[in-house]
C-alpha cells in the first residue's frame, strides 16, 4: 500500500471512531444518571470528554476535518466556562498547527508547478513551514527581488481529503449538536462542502486577495500582503509580521484587544463596501496585529493584518441593504415594519406566520451591541445568548426553529456568528455603531447618511 492511501484510510479510521466514542459515553451518562448524579452535571461532563476526544482527533488531521475544527473553534465562547477551559487550548491550536508537510514532498510540489530551477526564484527559502492550514501549509522566503514572502503550497490530494472528511463528520452530525448550544452543525458542514473547489482555487484566491491589498493600500487601519506570484497548487504573497490573534486572545493587553476588536469590526463592514467581497473565513489564524507608523504602544497605532482569501462572498453592492434596514426598524421598535421585511426577504416561509412582537423580542437581545454607542463583548454574553436560542424550553427556541434562512444570506450570517465569536474571545470593547453606521448600507435613514455624506 502506497503512502498516501494508507493515510487516507488512518484518517478514515479516526473520523469513524468518533461516533463510537460518543456512543460510548452516552451509555457511560446514563449510567451515571441511575445512580443519582444530575442531568446538568453529567451533561456537562460529557459535553467535555466528547469535546475533547473530537478537538483531539481534529488537531491530529489536516483537510476537512481542520477546516471543520477551525470554523468551530470561534464559537468556543459559546460553552460553560467550566467545559470550554479545559480545552480551550486545543481549539487555539487548531487555528494555526497542523503536522507539516515532508520537505521532498513541499520540493516536489514546487518542482512541478514552479520549474526544475524553481529555487532560483528564491534568495532563501526555509523547509520548516511557518504555518500549516487545512489544504496547504506556509513557508517563509525571500523573493529573488529581496521581497520577504509567504510562499502557500497546497497538500497533494487536498481536495479528496477535504471531501472525504466532511462526508465523515455530515454523517454524524447530529451528534455534535451539544457541542455548541445554538449552532446547527449540518448546514455549516454542506456549506464547507460546497465550497471546496473554490477553496482549493489560488487562483481565484490570488485575485481576491489582490483586490483586497489595492483596495487598502495605505489604509492606517487594515492592512492586507499584496500577491507576488500565483500558479496551480503555489501562491507566493508578502510576509506579514506581527501578532496572530490567538495570541492576543490568550495573551494580549486590554489596549491591545480593544483595538483588534474593533478593526475586526470595521474590516467585516467595510470589506464589502469597498471590495465587493466579504472575507468569509474569519478565525484568529488568520488576522494578526501589527504596529503602525506611529508609537505602537498607543493603541490607534496598531493594524490588523488580514491573511487568507481562499473563501470569499461575492457582494458586487456590499452587504444587502435589507440587513441595515432590519437592524434599523428592529431598533427602533417597528415591529411591523421589521416582521414585513423577513417574509419579503425569505426568512419566514409563507406557510408560516408568526407574531411580529414575538420576532422583535427574539431580535433584540442579539442586537444588544448595536444598541449603544460601546459594547463589551464577553463571553458570558455569548452564553447567554447561546443559552436563550438553544433550550427547547424558551420562547426564543420555539420562535427561531420557524425562522428560515435564505441561501443569499447563509455566508453572511456564519461569517457575522463567528465574528462575534471573535470578539468575545477577546472580550473587546468596541464602538459597532459607528462601524454600522458609516459601512452598512440601509442603517441610517436615507436622508440621514446623505447629510452625513
Amino acid at each position: 500500500m502506497s503512502d498516501l492511501p494508507r493515510k487516507a484510510v488512518t484518517r478514515t479510521a479516526k473520523l469513524a471512531a468518533l461516533p463510537l466514542g460518543f456512543a460510548g459515553r452516552a451509555t457511560w451518562g446514563l449510567g451515571k444518571r441511575i445512580v443519582g448524579e444530575s442531568a446538568e452535571l453529567v451533561g456537562r461532563e460529557l459535553q467535555q470528554r466528547t469535546a475533547e476526544q473530537l478537538f483531539k482527533v481534529l488537531g491530529e488531521l489536516k483537510g476537512g476535518a481542520m477546516k471543520f475544527g477551525q470554523a468551530l473553534s470561534v464559537f468556543e465562547s459559546a460553552l460553560p466556562e467550566e467545559v470550554a477551559g479545559p480545552y480551550r487550548a486545543a481549539l487555539t491550536k487548531l487555528q494555526e498547527a497542523a503536522p507539516p508537510m515532508p520537505t521532498r514532498t513541499v520540493h516536489g510540489v514546487l518542482k512541478e508547478r514552479l520549474g526544475d530551477d524553481w529555487h532560483e526564484l528564491f534568495l532563501e527559502f526555509e523547509d520548516k513551514p511557518a504555518a500549516a492550514a487545512s489544504i496547504g501549509q506556509v513557508h517563509r522566503a525571500v523573493w529573488h527581488d529581496g521581497r520577504e514572502v509567504a510562499v502557500k503550497v497546497q497538500y497533494p490530494g487536498a481536495g479528496d481529503a477535504l471531501l472525504s472528511d466532511l462526508s465523515q463528520l455530515s454523517r454524524f452530525a447530529r451528534l455534535l449538536g451539544p457541542l455548541i448550544p445554538g449552532m446547527d452543525i449540518k448546514p455549516l458542514i454542506a456549506e464547507l462542502r460546497d465550497r471546496v473547489s473554490e477553496e482549493l482555487d489560488y487562483g481565484l484566491e490570488a485575485q481576491a486577495q489582490q483586490a483586497h491589498a489595492e483596495e487598502f493600500a495605505g489604509d492606517p487601519d487594515v492592512m492586507v500582503p499584496a500577491v507576488v506570484h500565483q500558479c496551480d497548487q503555489v501562491l507566493v504573497t508578502e510576509w506579514v509580521e506581527g501578532i496572530p490573534l490567538s495570541e492576543v486572545i490568550s495573551d494580549g493587553t486590554q489596549e491591545q484587544r480593544d483595538r483588534a476588536g474593533q478593526l475586526l469590526a470595521r474590516f467585516l463592514f467595510s470589506g464589502p463596501a469597498r471590495t465587493g467581497l466579504l472575507h468569509a473565513d474569519p478565525h484568529p489564524g488568520n488576522f494578526r496585529l501589527l504596529p503602525g507608523s506611529g508609537d505602537s504602544t498607543q493603541k490607534e497605532q496598531w493594524r490588523l493584518g488580514v491573511l487568507d482569501f481562499g473563501t470569499v462572498d461575492r457582494l458586487p453592492g456590499g452587504l444587502p441593504a435589507p440587513i441595515g434596514d432590519s437592524l434599523r426598524m428592529t431598533l427602533e421598535g417597528d415591529a411591523r415594519s421589521v416582521y414585513e421585511l423577513l417574509c419579503e426577504e425569505g426568512f419566514v416561509k409563507e406557510s408560516i406566520e408568526l407574531d411580529p412582537d414575538a420576532v422583535l423580542d427574539y431580535l433584540l437581545p442579539i442586537i444588544e451591541p448595536a444598541q449603544v454607542d460601546e459594547f463589551t463583548f464577553t463571553r458570558s454574553w455569548m452564553r447567554s445568548q447561546a443559552a436563550r436560542i438553544a433550550d427547547p424550553r424558551s420562547p426564543a427556541y420555539q420562535l427561531g426553529k420557524r425562522l428560515n434562512l435564505p441561501p443569499a444570506y447563509l455566508l453572511i450570517h456564519r461569517v457575522t456568528l463567528s465574528t462575534i465569536g471573535v470578539l468575545c474571545q477577546l472580550g473587546a470593547t468596541v464602538r459597532l455603531r459607528d462601524e454600522l453606521e458609516e459601512w452598512l448600507p440601509g442603517f441610517l435613514p436615507e436622508e440621514e447618511h446623505a447629510a452625513e455624506a
